[in-house]
């Protein structure tokens, strides 16, 4: 969420960010959040004063009572029982402005930055840079159920019969792996200074609202039912709640935490849960980093973060790339945000295994997060950054270190992990 000044100050720069993003249907927004809230400052003016009148009045019908001039002071109870009788209207308009006001205000897109690329969707995102040589080896590449099936490593049959599709069953030394590398991503950031932290999978609908956008909340949030309560979709949520209407000191920046949960996706509107892979699923398990800091610094932890996703992946031998997401492609709530896309060599292209994301003060605004400052109060700044998600991250493993004999090398940096073990052999031919 915007701060209000900008729509007060400068409408021009509210609606050319909403044309960059392609959402010319919030346009009309920005003038009626412009016209309502002239009108609710007037309204509070108003009110305001009434108030005083009828706290000033009711004194001086004290003193009128002690001089015994009743009936005076009868003629002043009249004047304020007219006052009260406006009351209810107006405070019951106000109320209105103010949940119309934060109605639109919700939607309204944050001000991207000016090094974002414009473009309508994903397919304007622009590739900066690539990490590991993409190499396409002389033999096949199975398709990831195929591969972990040689090994007993995926159930999905079962999965569908007792919970649904886009579910699975992880067994054996493919659940081992994942183990492995949630693990390994974990102490890799606890090594970086980063707090560990499990935390709830379960927000508040008040929470969920202040950390994504209305489209984000219908697309991924799985509702609990008869409670109000959600399954989360990632852990950044429930870390950057857990600093909601909290005023932070300033020495206490930055915060940084990395954080392990399951994750929960309904994938509305995705392109199909798939029936044998993990690639597209409703449930997985992801280790997560976040970042509150002081405003200035925002863009420098940007960088170090997805800096971060990207020496992990190299260090299970997968390359990736760095992609530049464009104004269309970022959600709301977004200021710039970068994929980290992983090379698969069955598909000869690359993949999306992360996101980093500075979101600038629009979560700490939306839920209330203060920093005390020596001239007041101010928003920080937010981030957010996936260390590595269960599913994509071991599709990325397998296909970039599965040999000619079907056997599965195990990274260096994961092999503690495994018990010592440093590959994994095929059982089914």
């Amino acid at each position: 969420m915007i701060d209000i000044k900008l729509i007060r100050e400068n409408r021009e720069l509210v609606k050319e960010n909403i044309k960059k993003k392609f959402q010319d249907q919030k346009l009309p927004f920005v003038d009626e959040v412009y016209e309502m809230d002239i009108e609710n400052r007037k309204l509070k003016v108003d009110l305001e004063e009434k108030r005083n009148k009828v706290n000033s009045l009711s004194k001086e019908i004290g003193n009128l009572m002690r001089d015994g001039k009743k009936e005076e002071a009868e003629k002043i109870k009249e004047e304020i029982n007219v006052i009260k009788e406006d009351l209810p209207k107006l405070e019951e308009r106000q109320e209105y402005l103010d949940t119309e006001i934060r109605k639109r205000m919700m939607v309204i897109p944050n001000i991207i930055d000016d090094s974002v690329p414009i473009g309508e969707d994903d397919s304007k995102n622009v590739e900066l840079q690539k990490f590991g040589d993409p190499v396409v080896p002389s033999y096949e590449i199975p398709y990831n159920a195929d591969i972990l099936e040689s090994f007993n490593g995926l159930d999905k049959e079962s999965a569908g019969r007792v919970t649904g599709n886009g579910f699975y069953y992880l067994m054996g030394d493919a659940a081992r792996l994942v183990s492995a590398m949630i693990a390994y991503g974990r102490d890799y950031m606890i090594n970086k200074g980063f707090i560990y932290v499990i935390p709830p999978f379960m927000l508040r609908s008040e929470a969920v609202e202040g950390v994504m956008s209305f489209e984000e909340k219908e697309a991924m949030c799985y509702k609990v039912e008869g409670e109000d309560l959600y399954l989360i979709g990632t852990s950044e949520h429930p870390m950057i709640s857990k600093f909601k209407d909290q005023i932070l000191k300033k020495d206490e920046l930055p915060i940084t935490m990395t954080s392990y949960s399951p994750c929960f996706r309904k994938e509305v509107g995705a392109h199909g849960i798939e029936e044998r892979g993990i690639y597209r699923v409703h449930q997985f398990e992801k280790q997560e980093m976040i970042v509150i800091c002081e405003p200035e610094d925002s863009m420098d932890w940007y960088e170090k973060m997805w800096k971060f996703t990207v020496e992990i992946f190299r260090n299970l031998n997968i390359p990736v790339r760095q992609l530049e997401c464009c104004s269309g492609d970022l959600a709301d709530l977004k200021v710039k945000s970068c994929d980290i896309e992983a090379w698969s060599p069955r598909q000869k292209t690359y993949f999306e295994v992360g996101s980093c994301s500075t979101l600038g003060d629009a979560q700490a605004r939306r839920l209330g997060i203060r920093v005390k400052g020596e001239n007041g109060n101010y928003y920080p700044h937010t981030l957010n950054n996936t260390v590595l998600a269960s599913t994509r991250a071991l599709i990325a493993l397998l296909e970039n270190n599965l040999q000619e004999d079907g056997t599965i090398t195990i990274p260096e940096v994961l092999r503690p992990y495994m018990g010592g073990k440093d590959k994994i052999v095929p059982n089914k031919k």
